[in-house]
């Protein structure tokens, strides 16, 4: 046992492969370090979660200098490690490896994909709850609901936790040394986020990637996860979503949609599969806010996805609706920085979006370009309409800025998400 861990791990000072340094993420989580709180790194499968694992322990061990034999890594997703299938058999691992290594004073554990093991909220609880032991607790996962249910009943209150998400256009920039400007963000909606993705040759052999991701996520996150019987009626709905993204729609008319094509299926099989969806982190939804009621309205909800690849390279062409694809990059966008994401509603008129965050509130409208005077007109009026002292600004990929109308900004897409 302790061989095969050893072979995974850093205690001979083999180098820490941690690829592209996300700096953002890691200042995050080295302000939480030092605690008996649990960390959990949450994401899509292939965001970047075991990279950004060992970016941390790269940290204890040149910044913080922890000694290495004091860190262990334990990554659900390498086959050789899955003798460590239930909470127990953790345990029992973590008991060798202390028995072998022998570290002196407190010992930093990392769970990579810990959903794959049996009863791991069981361990974890023990583990931060034991008085004689100094253990930090690192644990990363791919479902949101299985995560966020067993942290609640076994971890209430001592965890803190990080939604990862992939690239921003900010780190496609860095990772390409590429400038910023108009050519590099349209190249960055075409690219998607997913970190192994850039380093693929050609146009096939992303295809094929986001294919093989795609049916990963579905069968092991969902399929295989809630035992989900009509496969094919999942792979449809998710082709709906794909072609729906930032367009209004609700259970009902998925429903409707769906048996017009002639399948059969009903409105709490379509709100489970959803919700899948999301858990899998595969989708994100906006609620719609009544702005001037002040309330988040039922129904209709716009979908978004966590990966703009998914799109591009698995449904039609880039040129259909890239307004569709910008919103979707600022919704991400909002999304990384910590934003509570809604759309508005405010006398009949649509809001692309309201960002809030620490009680602070932004109104912003997208647009691909602001073509006429009618478009210019349509996505200013309908901030003008919103009566407070809250940050307002329309967003396209005009080469130029309008400058500022009536305390409202113009800003190109590229400058709006290099930060």
């Amino acid at each position: 046992m302790i061989e095969i861990i050893k072979k995974y791990n850093f205690w001979d000072n083999t180098p820490i492969k941690f690829g592209f340094l996300r700096k953002h993420y890691v200042n995050s989580l080295s302000k939480y370090l030092d605690n008996s709180l649990v960390k959990v790194i949450l994401g899509q499968r292939r965001v970047g979660k075991s990279y950004l694992l060992r970016m941390i322990i790269y940290h204890l061990i040149n910044e913080r200098k922890v000694r290495p034999e004091n860190i262990l890594y334990l990554n659900k997703d390498i086959h050789e490690l899955d003798f460590i299938n239930n909470s127990k058999e953790l345990l029992k691992a973590i008991e060798e490896y202390k028995n072998n290594l022998k570290p002196e004073g407190r010992i930093y554990i990392f769970l990579d994909e810990v959903q794959e093991i049996k009863s791991w909220e069981k361990a974890a609880n023990s583990l931060s709850q034991d008085y004689k032991n100094d253990y930090e607790l690192f644990i990363s996962g791919s479902n949101a609901n299985l995560l966020s249910a067993e942290l609640s009943t076994y971890l209430s209150g001592r965890y803190i936790s990080f939604e990862v998400f992939p690239f921003s256009y900010n780190e496609f920039l860095g990772i390409n040394n590429a400038e910023k400007g108009r050519e590099s963000f349209i190249e960055y909606l075409q690219s998607g986020g997913i970190p192994e993705s850039y380093f693929l040759a050609d146009q096939e052999m992303k295809i094929n990637y986001y294919s093989s991701l795609r049916d990963s996520i579905v069968l092991r996150d969902i399929v295989h996860r809630y035992k989900v019987r009509d496969v094919y009626l999942l792979e449809k709905l998710i082709d709906f979503i794909i072609d729906s993204i930032g367009s209004y729609f609700s259970v009902n008319s998925v429903v409707n949609s769906l048996k017009s094509s002639g399948y059969k299926t009903n409105g709490e099989t379509i709100g489970s599969y959803i919700q899948f969806l999301q858990d899998a982190y595969f989708i994100h939804s906006s609620a719609r806010f009544d702005i001037r009621g002040k309330k988040i309205l039922s129904g209709e909800r716009k979908y978004y996805l966590n990966d703009l690849g998914f799109k591009y390279f698995l449904s039609s062409s880039f040129d259909f609706g890239i307004g569709k694809y910008l919103e979707n990059a600022v919704f991400l966008h909002l999304k990384r920085q910590g934003y509570s994401v809604y759309t508005g509603k405010i006398k009949g008129r649509e809001i692309d979006f309201i960002a809030e965050k620490d009680r602070i509130k932004k109104y912003i409208q997208v647009a691909y370009l602001l073509t006429d005077e009618a478009v210019i007109e349509r996505e200013f009026r309908n901030l003008e309409l919103i009566n407070d002292n809250f940050e307002k600004i329309v967003i396209s990929m005009d080469d130029i800025r309008f400058g500022n109308r009536n305390g409202i900004a113009h800003v190109n897409a590229w400058d709006f998400m290099a930060v």
